[in-house]
């Protein structure tokens, strides 16, 4: 692995094991299917997403959480691609038979602060084209500094889709971010981008944060 990280804190970033919910991602108590075919969470079945499959490497957690941190917040850009290769490696299968990447954009005010979007960064080196298909036009506030239950409601309407993102009606693609919380942010762009027609919307994620059970 590449960057300011020893080859000690990469290999403590350990994977999500099976079971995991077939849609979010997340973990299962159990291997027992819990929705005809599909076994999925609690969040899940009680509050359908609009996207298909999300997988993560780990828990946004010990050094898998300090690494994306270095990487977002302290400009860490070198961390960007031995992340993505475990992001193509534990997210292979959503990966495969999809059409391109689409990385979560930031607000150009937050662009412009930060310098970079770090979801960008993540989907760069996954092996697929990455098309900037979504373009935020609202200024939300962070969704780290909302309880779980207003982030829906900040990110809706945020999201819009490009030009580019209209030529991907019929096909299959992977949104990128760093971090899945409650999914919201994700789901707010798979929305809008399956109102123009995109078959099925996956999401890969650096980390994501455990859902509490409900």
């Amino acid at each position: 692995m590449a960057g300011p990280v020893c080859a000690r804190c990469w290999q403590a970033i350990l994977p999500l094991t099976p079971p995991l919910c077939d849609r979010c991602g997340d973990s299962l108590r159990t291997w027992r299917v819990q929705d005809g075919s599909l076994s999925l969470c609690v969040r899940c079945r009680r509050s359908p997403s609009a996207v298909d499959r999300a997988r993560a490497i780990g828990m946004y957690e010990g050094p898998l959480r300090a690494i994306v941190q270095a990487l977002k917040y302290d400009a860490r850009r070198s961390l960007g691609r031995p992340l993505a290769a475990l992001m193509r490696e534990r997210g292979r299968d959503l990966l495969e038979s999809a059409s391109c990447v689409v990385p979560v954009p930031l607000h150009p005010s937050r662009r412009r602060e930060r310098g970079f979007n770090q979801a960008l960064d993540l989907a760069r080196p996954l092996g697929l084209p990455v098309v900037g298909a979504l373009r935020r036009i609202r200024a939300t506030a962070t969704q780290t500094s909302l309880p779980a239950s207003r982030r829906h409601k900040n990110v809706r309407d945020a999201f819009v889709v490009t030009r580019r993102g209209l030529s991907l009606r019929g096909t299959i693609v992977v949104l990128v971010d760093d971090v899945s919380t409650t999914g919201a942010t994700l789901d707010a762009c798979a929305r809008v981008l399956k109102d123009v027609g995109v078959l099925e919307v996956r999401a890969l994620t650096a980390a994501r944060v455990a859902a509490s059970p409900r």
